[in-house]
């Protein structure tokens, strides 16, 4: 899924050159993007969002039902394999139902915007997210992607910024130390201490209604989103009383550490390859800001996941079209975009070992210095 356009992961040149995303001023504007795009794929239908939510929702129960009720009867070894079976298959689900809370708070979900928040505040919350406070860290992101300097996720480091203990993680057992780290405690680390996240002078956490993250008439709903995120907090110390902490753990906290790792991982490849550029203050605007991310292939997970995975650049262009256009929009704007689409098919594991191998620091190209484009080096 995804073909067409520009490919960096075919066959290899003779010179085996990287070739690398174009980073001049696009010979198109987003008005002639958007006109390409049949209108239709602009319209938010509130029976068809909740017709995918109501179908993630179904699954994911169906998974609780069997795993609650039946893998008691299993014998042991069978048991030991059917959790972490239902970890992966119960967190690719709510991976999806995350995504659809992700629309909610681009207001892609409905055209009221009352209903985007109260479905995303209850989704969102019940995987221990804070709704809102995402909701205004995600928008910078989408306001300033691929800047050096006001970007909020995933901000790629100086070859000056990186310490000494960095480049002794820059082999095969320190690549997988940093990947299990990223992959399991990189989001809570986001949302708590903003860890590769835009710099801030002072501490910034997406819990606290005083970050630097937000306004002061943000606030208010910060404090909501944290009061969302305390109620489902209280909500597990219940069932840890009625139930256990095993059965809490099993049931839910599986489930939830794929999630979160899947959200990482997405995230990271969308915005990390050799081919991207990063932009500082004096080159920088919002069109290639948005163009430098990448489409990528995750297979059967691609549905399952909504298309948020190879659907990516049109999101970056238009967030506030439903997922179910994405496909059909991003077929339209291909035509257009040519090699200012970046579709990345190399497979998923191959490209996290890749990318943590290669994408450590950003420089300009040698003589360029001046011109405020970034890349990565590849090399400690």
């Amino acid at each position: 899924m995804g073909a067409g356009g520009r490919s960096f992961e075919g066959k290899k040149s003779k010179s085996d050159v990287l070739q690398r995303v174009p980073h001049s001023k696009p010979p198109f504007t987003l008005g002639e993007l958007k006109k390409v795009i049949p209108p239709h794929c602009f319209q938010r239908s509130i029976p068809q969002s909740f017709s995918y939510l109501v179908y993630d929702l179904t699954i994911a129960f169906l998974f609780f039902y069997i795993a609650t009720n039946y893998f008691q009867n299993l014998p042991q070894p069978l048991s030991n394999l059917a959790w972490p079976l239902y970890w992966m298959c119960q967190g690719c689900i709510l991976t999806g139902v995350w995504v659809i809370a992700h629309e909610c708070g681009h207001h892609a979900f409905s055209n009221y915007q009352w209903l985007d928040d109260t479905v995303g505040l209850i989704l969102h919350s019940a995987l221990l997210v804070p709704y809102f406070s995402w909701k205004f860290s995600h928008r910078r992101h989408h306001s300033n992607t691929g800047s050096l300097d006001r970007d909020e996720v995933f901000v790629p480091k100086f070859k000056s910024e990186i310490r000494g203990f960095a480049k002794h993680l820059n082999n095969p057992p320190g690549r997988v130390i940093i990947l299990l780290v990223q992959l399991t405690l990189g989001w809570p680390l986001y949302l708590l201490f903003n860890a590769s996240g835009r710099h801030y002078e002072r501490f910034a956490c997406h819990y606290d209604p005083y970050s630097p993250i937000y306004l002061d008439s943000e606030r208010t709903l910060i404090l909501i989103s944290d009061a969302g995120v305390l109620a489902v907090i209280y909500g597990l110390y219940c069932l840890v009383a009625a139930r256990g902490l095993i059965w809490v753990l099993c049931v839910y906290g599986g489930p939830l550490l794929i999630v979160n790792g899947f959200l990482v991982l997405i995230t990271y490849l969308q915005h990390t390859h050799p081919s991207l550029p990063h932009y500082d203050s004096t080159e920088w605007d919002w069109l290639r800001g948005a163009l430098a991310t990448a489409d990528r292939d995750y297979g059967i997970l691609n549905k399952v996941f909504h298309n948020i995975t190879d659907t990516h650049v049109a999101h970056h262009l238009f967030s506030t079209m439903p997922h179910y256009h994405a496909m059909e929009a991003t077929k339209a704007i291909k035509l257009i975009l040519g090699n200012y689409y970046q579709f990345v098919g190399t497979p998923i594991f191959k490209a996290m070992w890749r990318e943590v191998k290669e994408c450590i620091y950003v420089e300009p190209d040698e003589g360029d210095q001046k011109k405020g484009v970034y890349w990565y080096k590849n090399k400690l």
